[in-house]
């Protein structure tokens, strides 16, 4: 998957995709924007582009395409992350920066992923 930075309304259709186990139509999409008011090629476009950058699979049923994330939303905030610390020239101070900023239950959590990492 290509790590690309998401706009605004690629996230709100991202957060749909992510939030259904199955692949979605535009069409399912966009009702699940409502709200926003888009039209519905707008919407089209959002996920084609989505599916250039590789963010998201897509695969015909019928006439339509049926979309579906390429990674979960964690394993995008990660690839994210990681590139995020190829832009330092110290990863390992990058690494203590962040780890003095999570919170107790999340250090937690880092520490019990590295501990099961080890064995």
């Amino acid at each position: 998957m290509d790590v690309a930075r998401l706009g605004e309304l690629e996230r709100a259709v991202m957060d749909v995709l992510w939030a259904r186990n199955e692949p979605l139509s535009v069409r399912a999409v966009h009702a699940e924007l409502a709200d926003r008011d888009l039209a519905y090629t707008t919407v089209m476009t959002v996920l084609t582009r989505l599916a250039a950058k590789n963010v998201v699979r897509r695969e015909r049923a019928g006439r339509a395409w049926l979309y579906a994330p390429a990674a979960s939303r964690e394993e995008y905030v990660a690839e994210l992350m990681l590139e995020a610390l190829k832009l330092t020239g110290d990863r390992g101070s990058a690494l203590v920066r962040f780890a003095q900023s999570v919170s107790n239950d999340e250090a937690d959590a880092l520490r019990q992923a590295l501990e099961r990492g080890e064995t």
